[in-house]
């Protein structure tokens, strides 16, 4: 199954210029880039050879395809061509376009009967202007989505800003979303992509918003916020869950509130198992299960950290003590 990684972020905040460095960077030599117009990049320089008249090889080794259509029918074309010899990649990045959702082309992956046999998703990278992210926050609903559905963060633009405005901006994303780790550009790629499509839940290493992620250099601890009805709370249960008690409850959440649920996601102690089961998902998407090698940290309690709309954390508290019976289950802001 190939990894594929959502590059997103909201306009003008630094998705093109960081998909160049992608595209210069060796770390990506194994990998396919699905852009929306060759020519919004600038490839003239990087151009080996032409396979099709969407697809081009790069001096580094990395194969670039043009989205004219939809993106199901690129990853068609991208696997015919690799299993016919043409060309070869072990992972794809598509670069969606500024006002994107993440969520359809997710969806994709999962429902398409035969991408899904053939791609998996492999985390979402978003960009966050450090200049004009609050004003974007304050009033575009799509800037929220690409953060709150965001495996990682990176934060463009920090050069421009004072050092009080990136820690507002910082601040402020962790609130929304506690699970994403951070990263600016002065990263270099093989660090933000280092181990980001190792595994189902899109981090090399747990990060579940309890002041013990793994995010690159900040660390907050205060959780609730409100961005247009936007709140991030987790769910901590003490006691050992039943598996198929808790799949039928996600399942029929999602099915009520999935679109005002932008994310969901944790560590499960199962009846069972020693191990904890990481879980993922994306509004209605739920990704597979991961067993995971070792708990984060102590005490081996079951975490959910949920980021919602215009929805409140005891609605879902509520719902998992009466479809569960497990009443010791709180909201942590």
């Amino acid at each position: 199954m190939t990894p594929v990684i959502l590059l997103t972020g909201f306009l003008g905040s630094g998705k093109t210029t960081l998909l160049q460095r992608l595209l210069e960077d060796p770390s990506l030599s194994d990998a396919a880039v699905l852009i929306n117009e060759f020519g919004e990049v600038g490839l003239d320089h990087h151009l080996l050879d032409r396979i099709d008249d969407n697809v081009v090889l790069l001096k580094s080794g990395c194969v670039c395809c043009t989205v004219r259509g939809e993106v199901a029918e690129a990853l068609q074309n991208l696997h015919s061509l690799r299993a016919r010899g043409e060309i070869s990649f072990d992972r794809v990045v598509i670069e969606t376009t500024g006002l994107a959702d993440p969520y359809p082309v997710l969806q994709t992956l999962t429902a398409h009967p035969v991408l899904r046999s053939h791609f998996r998703s492999g985390g979402v990278l978003t960009t966050v202007d450090a200049v004009n992210a609050g004003l974007q926050l304050d009033h575009r609903a799509e800037a929220i989505r690409q953060i709150a559905s965001a495996d990682r963060l990176i934060l463009t633009k920090t050069d421009l800003a004072d050092e009080a405005q990136v820690e507002r901006v910082l601040e402020r994303l962790h609130r929304m979303n506690p699970t994403a780790s951070v990263w600016t550009t002065q990263d270099r790629v093989a660090q933000m992509l280092g181990g980001f499509d190792a595994d189902h839940t899109g981090l090399p290493e747990p990060c579940w918003g309890d002041g013990q992620c793994s995010s690159h250099h900040h660390h907050h601890h205060n959780h609730g916020y409100d961005d247009l009805g936007v709140t991030s709370f987790s769910l901590v249960i003490e006691e050992r869950i039943d598996w198929t008690m808790f799949g039928i409850w996600l399942t029929l959440l999602l099915h009520r509130y999935g679109d005002r649920i932008f994310r969901v996601k944790g560590i499960l102690a199962l009846e069972g198992e020693d191990r904890p089961v990481a879980i993922h998902g994306v509004q209605h998407l739920v990704h597979a299960p991961t067993h995971m090698a070792h708990w984060p940290a102590e005490p081996r309690h079951s975490r959910l950290v949920f980021i919602l709309e215009g929805l409140e954390p005891e609605l879902i508290r509520r719902s998992f003590a009466a479809f569960t019976g497990v009443v010791q289950a709180r909201a942590v802001a």
